[in-house]
Formats: C-alpha cells, sequence, structure tokens
C-alpha cells in the first residue's frame, strides 16, 4: 500500500531576523568545541604511538594486580583477558587522558576502586524505589540512526518544591539519588557491544526546560562530576534541548567539570528547535512525543516500533498525504506529527465511487505549538483514499514533519 506526498509550495522570502542571545551563544559554543569523532576501536586504526601506550597500561595494570583471585574486571569482561572486549574498555580511559598512560592508569584504578565501594557491579538489579521519576526524570528509550542507546534526562520536574525535598533533601537522600542515576546509566551501559567497529558509547538527551538551576547545582556538579571520572568515553554526543536564555551560566558553571573532548560532543538546541534537531540524530519513531517524535510509553511493550517516513512542510506551502487503495471495511490507523506544529491539521476520507461524498475524519484545527503526535483510526464503508492535510500557508519557518500508518482489511467475508 503506497503513500504520496503532493505538496503545493508557495514562494516567500525567508524572513530577516537578527541573531538572539542564545543563537550567538550556540555559535560560539560551536566555534569553541570542534564536531567530536568517535573512535572505532580497531587497533588496526591506532597510531603507533597508541598501540604502544594500550600494551603499556595492559603491562603496567597487570604489575600492579596483586594475585590471580583479583584480576580487574569491568561489566563482566575482565581486563587483562587479552581480548577485543576489554581493549575497547582501556581504550577509552586512554583516549580520556589523551594517551598518557599514568594518568590513565591512574583514573581506571581509582575508577575500580569507586565501582568495588559503590556497588556499581550489582545495582542494574536493585529496587532503589525511585517508581515515581522513572521514565520521567532520566531514562533509556530507543537508539538514535546509528544504533547508540539513548538515555533522556529531564529536571524540570524538581521545580516543585515539594518534589526537590523528597529527592534532595538532605545529603542521604542525595547518595540515594546518585545512586539512581548511576543505576539508569548502567542499564544503558549494558545495551553496548564493547567491539572494535560496534556500538560502544550512548547518546545522552538533556531537557533544560524549567530546571531549578539553582537548587540543582549541587546534584548536577556531583553528577557531572562522577560520569566523567568512571565513564570515559561513555557518551557519543550530548543533547541539549529546551535551551532557554540563562544557558551562559549554565555552561560557566558546567565547564570547570568538562574536558575539551566532552565539550566537542555538545549539540544545543533552543526551545522551538527540538524536534529538528533530535530527527538529524533519531528517527521519528525513537523520539518520545513530548519532544516532537511519535514514540509513546505504551508503544515500547509492542516490539520495534513501526518505520515512519519523514518530510519537510516549507513557509507558505500546504502538504497532502495521501494513502491510496484503501478497501471497503478496512481500518486505518495514523500517526502524524510536525515539530513546533503552529499550523492547520486536517484529515478526510475520499471514497473513489461516482457520487459519493468526502468525509471529514478531523475538521480542520489549528494545532498548538508543544500538541503532541496525533494518532487516529478510521473504519471505511467503501472503498478509497485518506488524505491527512498540513497547511503551513501562515508561517514562513520551514517544520520537520514525520507519519506513519497501517491498513487493516476487514476480517468479516
Amino acid at each position: 500500500m503506497d503513500s504520496t506526498t503532493s505538496p503545493s509550495p508557495i514562494s516567500t522570502p525567508k524572513p530577516h531576523s537578527k541573531k538572539g542571545f542564545v543563537s550567538s551563544l550556540m555559535e560560539a559554543a560551536t566555534l569553541r568545541s570542534p564536531s567530536f569523532k568517535e573512535d572505532t576501536y580497531f587497533i588496526s586504526h591506532l597510531k603507533s604511538s597508541e598501540r604502544k601506550a594500550l600494551q603499556d597500561l595492559k603491562d603496567k595494570l597487570s604489575a600492579s594486580t596483586s594475585t590471580a583471585d583479583h584480576r580487574p574486571s569491568m561489566w563482566g569482561i575482565p581486563l587483562l583477558a587479552g581480548d577485543d572486549r576489554a581493549d575497547v574498555i582501556l581504550l577509552k580511559f586512554l583516549r580520556a587522558r589523551d594517551f598518557k598512560v599514568p594518568d590513565s592508569l591512574h583514573m581506571l584504578q581509582k575508577c575500580l576502586q569507586w565501582r568495588s565501594e559503590f556497588g556499581a557491579d550489582g545495582i542494574v538489579d536493585e529496587d532503589l524505589g525511585f517508581k515515581e521519576l522513572e521514565g520521567l526524570v532520566a531514562y533509556m528509550q530507543g537508539y538514535d540512526r546509528e544504533g547508540h542507546p539513548v538515555c533522556y534526562n529531564a529536571y524540570g520536574v524538581f521545580k516543585d518544591k515539594e518534589m526537590y525535598e523528597r529527592i534532595f533533601g538532605d545529603d542521604e537522600k542525595l547518595k540515594k539519588f546518585l545512586k539512581w542515576r548511576v543505576q539508569v546509566l548502567e542499564r544503558g551501559i549494558h545495551l553496548l557491544h564493547f567491539k572494535p567497529g560496534g556500538v560502544n558509547s550512548l547518546i545522552q538527551v538533556t531537557d533544560l526546560k524549567d530546571m531549578p538551576k539553582r537548587e540543582l547545582r549541587v546534584a548536577s556538579n556531583q553528577i557531572l562530576s562522577l560520569f566523567q571520572d568512571n565513564y570515559p568515553e561513555m557518551v557519543a554526543r550530548k543533547i541539549f534541548i529546551n535551551v532557554p536564555w540563562y544557558f551562559s551560566m549554565l555552561y560557566s558553571m558546567f565547564s570547570p567539570f568538562l574536558t575539551q573532548r566532552t565539550k566537542s560532543k555538545f549539540v544545543i538546541a533552543k526551545e522551538g528547535n527540538v524536534a529538528e534537531t533530535l530527527y538529524k540524530f533519531i528517527r521519528p519513531e525513537d523520539v518520545p512525543v513530548q519532544y516532537g517524535g511519535l514514540s509513546r510509553p505504551s508503544d515500547l511493550q509492542n516490539g520495534p516500533p513501526k518505520p515512519a517516513s519523514e518530510f519537510a512542510v516549507k513557509g507558505g506551502e500546504k502538504v497532502n498525504i495521501q494513502i491510496e487503495g484503501i478497501e471497503g471495511g478496512a481500518t486505518i490507523s495514523w500517526d502524524i506529527v510536525v515539530g513546533g506544529w503552529e499550523l492547520e491539521y486536517s484529515a478526510e476520507f475520499v471514497p473513489i465511487a461516482d457520487g459519493s461524498y468526502t468525509i471529514a475524519v478531523e475538521k480542520p484545527r489549528k494545532i498548538s505549538a508543544n500538541e503532541e503526535a496525533i494518532h487516529n483510526s478510521f473504519t471505511t464503508r467503501e472503498a478509497g483514499k485518506m488524505v491527512l492535510s498540513v497547511d503551513n500557508t501562515a508561517s514562513r519557518r520551514k517544520k520537520v514533519a514525520a507519519y506513519r500508518y497501517i491498513v487493516r482489511k476487514s476480517t468479516t467475508i
């Protein structure tokens, strides 16, 4: 069954606008931080000096290990077993310290000690009692276009003082939260391949909307420090969304805790550009609905998501998506979303028989900027086509969009 997009473009001049504060800041951040290039972890791709550093690190780690009973391991991988998986982990520590072996060894040993004291190896299956935060504050959901697991972070719920006190009210509560946050990360790391050419890092998406910057300063600094010290090269890209005007203060607050290599992984999207930014890295069917995608928590129980078709709605343009060949008695279900909506949407069924009337399944209505993806279904009485329309003629702004559908034939004879 085919679907086609039939745009009717209207030429409009691009509006002239001055650079805003956040735009200038984003440009400055780009100039400061060259784009990050992820390691392949193939030994053959290393420089001779890097291969020597890897061997030196293995030798020094082996020499510092007292007995065979205490052979170091991480994520169930023995670090001195001599296989590719161990090399991937060791190269992460070397890369984080610019292949300086003494510094890398020191970082590795401190991390091993921390994992032992923190109980990181067994934390994945612990019940830490943060059910109310799961799927809300920090959670793993879906993969990016290159297969990296994606971890979402959103701390806006803590603007509620009662919630803040319940989670961060004293040092013990903060420690418990940090343990839970490590648990979320460890679950993501268990999805990695740890092999050359495989998926060996995560994507982090952090939503800064409504984040209480002052109250979360201590927790944020501890999380950043803990992750950078003990999870080197585990994040391929850090995407900040809904970036507010005060981002410069946040950046200056976090900056001392971040290496230049970490800063090079940053991608910054201000409010209104969330879907557009995320679609560059993550398919729409894997982007949560609250961020302009098609993924709902209930979908995750039904196996891999059904792929979506992407399209763009230019400024001054109306796009009609025509889903043809629908038989009588069939039921069509669809999802559709436009990033930052602020346009008119409608759906109608057009029978193919002469003399039949077009059915307004969803009357034209204005969709607000924050409205989530539309999900609907319609059972036909006769053969025809479904037409989904998005009318952006009142705007000059180009918008990303996606849709998908499934047609189920009638089971009645």
